[in-house]
């Protein structure tokens, strides 16, 4: 039996990434791993907008920490978009891929797409896991229906900078009272965001 679930967590393992995303931002390199394979709908539309080029530009604009975050169900999270001007990139609706499907979940770095009901996805925004956040996983009542958010991606290099950006000053007013309190007095502009390899570049 034991020889069986080995076998078993063996073959669950999401495939070795082979397309990475470098964001280049004000605050530094971000580098995202795309698990294409466990998460093809959600990556693909990730990768479209790089593509597109609606990424250069944008910024992250919101931080949910524990001195933002109002929620009975806390969560620590970092959100970017694309840039607002400019025709934006059309796209069907992205079938939504939970993690009991992927195998993917809201590991320390875990990149997602946010939603509110199923069918309501689009690739135009994204946030990032700082710290294990299981209560965006299937199952985890982040979101009242259970279903969790799609993981399409982690972060490999850049998590200090991840951090750097989670621990910056918030402003109280917010577009949505959902996010009262988590916008960014100064969003952090991402200058460019391209595809490469999944690796580090060196420093130094």
């Amino acid at each position: 039996m034991g020889a069986l679930l080995s076998s078993a967590a063996v073959a669950r393992r999401p495939a070795a990434p082979k397309t990475a995303v470098a964001l280049e931002t004000e605050a530094g390199v971000i580098v995202i791993a795309i698990q294409a394979k466990e998460a093809p709908a959600s990556s693909g539309a990730f990768l479209a907008q790089v593509r597109g080029g609606r990424y250069d530009g944008g910024s992250f604009f919101r931080t949910v920490r524990p001195d933002t975050d109002t929620s009975q169900i806390p969560i620590r999270v970092i959100q970017g978009g694309t840039r607002d001007d400019g025709v934006p990139l059309a796209e069907a609706p992205i079938a939504h891929e939970d993690t009991r499907r992927t195998g993917l979940t809201h590991v320390d770095g875990a990149v997602s797409l946010p939603r509110a009901g199923i069918g309501t996805t689009t690739a135009t925004s994204f946030f990032v896991s700082v710290g294990a956040q299981p209560a965006l996983d299937f199952g985890g009542m982040r979101n009242p229906d259970g279903q969790g958010f799609a993981v399409f991606g982690k972060v490999i290099c850049g998590m200090d900078v991840v951090r750097a950006i989670q621990s910056r000053p918030t402003s109280a007013s917010s577009p949505s009272p959902a996010m009262q309190g988590q916008i960014l007095e100064a969003p952090v502009r991402i200058l460019r965001a391209r595809i490469t390899q999944p690796r580090c570049a060196k420093r130094g």
